[in-house]
């Protein structure tokens, strides 16, 4: 099997693993706890909160352990919107996560907010002058993805986050997808919260962050005993955390070397695809675009027919954002990029790990071009 689908998730590393079993095993105390092993386990948070505020450059106590990338994302916009009462207006865009998507519809239809969506180019890429011309007095926040887990879209985020500052509008990002591809420093991102999630880095499911900057109130979305400096109530996963901190670490250590080396892979697969597959396109951009990532849109091929032929194949890949699988409709992202549904159900995405070889993207070409020869013998279906 050759796994070519690591948007979804990833293999934990084994880093990881070791360092989070004390922490099942005899260093399993409740952190709040005052007793010998409740000390240890605070220990182990602190360490943690302090290894994530380093890749990040921020401060450790801005730092809020959360169970994955959706909490995180929640917690920022409801936080931000209900903790700073600037107003009731929120900008973001129609090819976010569905987490993001789904706070701000609520904030909208419970507690009367206003929802500008900024316009993506047909490449998924959001333009600053847009945002500059929607952002308001009573504007309370902007949370803009980072890079796009479905077609690969890096935002001008450093860009987009200076037009929101000269409006003194804190800027939110996703940066789940980012994480050990992309630079993550804070203050060279220009960002006030980014969210994080462990099992896009090598930490096990149930493991995420979000960094806020320090100067801004949350309002919690989880209520209780007030962990985490009161944003996030519950008894911390410490197991998480410190497997979290180990992986993100490591892919922060590795990532210009393996940036690079994908992103050399990405090219030569997407040019294989293209010559050997007659009306294949590229989703989304070929140069603001992940390293390790490279997405298609097949004509009158429908695209998860094709991967039960990838599948039959050894290669293991998606047609999309894991979190929606089992829908029915389109992908939001494709379509809003002004795609037609039958098109954008004909999509199919890879991305690639750090240990993905050459010779793994070669059997991959090879096997898309025989998978969408034959969907396409059998009429598409």
């Amino acid at each position: 099997m050759i796994y070519l689908d690591h948007a979804a998730t990833t293999p934990v590393r084994r880093s990881a693993l070791e360092a989070m079993w004390p922490y099942l095993t005899g260093e399993f105390g409740n952190p709040s706890s005052t007793h010998g092993l409740g000390r240890a386990a605070a220990a182990g948070l602190v360490q943690a909160r302090a290894a994530v505020a380093k890749v990040l450059g921020g401060r450790a106590s801005e730092v809020t352990f959360t169970a994955g990338g959706t909490e995180a994302d929640n917690l920022a916009l409801k936080g931000f919107a209900l903790g700073r009462p600037r107003g009731k207006h929120l900008v973001t865009t129609p090819i976010e996560h569905d987490a993001v998507l789904a706070s701000a519809e609520y904030l909208q239809r419970i507690h009367g907010f206003e929802v500008d969506y900024l316009t993506p180019s047909v490449e998924g890429l959001i333009d600053p002058e847009e945002l500059t011309e929607v952002l308001r007095e009573d504007t309370t926040l902007v949370s803009i993805h980072y890079a796009n887990n479905e077609i690969g879209a890096i935002q001008p985020i450093a860009e987009l986050t200076a037009v929101a500052k000269q409006k003194k509008v804190p800027f939110h990002t996703d940066a789940v997808q980012a994480a050990g591809q992309l630079p993550l420093n804070v203050a060279e991102l220009g960002v006030d919260a980014l969210s994080l999630s462990g099992h896009k880095v090598g930490a096990p499911k149930g493991s995420g962050v979000l960094w806020s900057r320090g100067r801004y109130a949350l309002e919690p979305v989880i209520h209780g005993g007030g962990q985490e400096r009161g944003r996030r109530s519950g008894t911390e996963n410490i197991a998480g955390a410190v497997a979290l901190a180990v992986a993100l670490s490591e892919a922060e250590a590795e990532r210009v070397e393996t940036a690079v080396r994908l992103s050399t892979l990405r090219d030569e697969f997407i040019d294989a695809v293209l010559s050997t597959c007659p009306g294949a396109q590229v989703s989304g951009p070929r140069q603001a675009r992940l390293p390790g990532h490279a997405s298609f849109v097949f004509p009158g091929v429908n695209g998860e027919t094709v991967l039960l032929e990838l599948e039959s194949r050894g290669i293991v890949c998606s047609s999309g954002a894991a979190c929606a699988a089992g829908a029915d409709e389109p992908s939001h992202v494709l379509t809003a990029l002004g795609m037609g549904e039958e098109l954008a159900r004909t999509a199919v995405r890879f991305t690639f790990g750090p240990d993905v070889t050459g010779a793994d993207i070669d059997a991959a070409a090879q096997a898309v071009r025989e998978s969408v020869a034959a969907v396409g013998a059998l009429g598409g279906r």
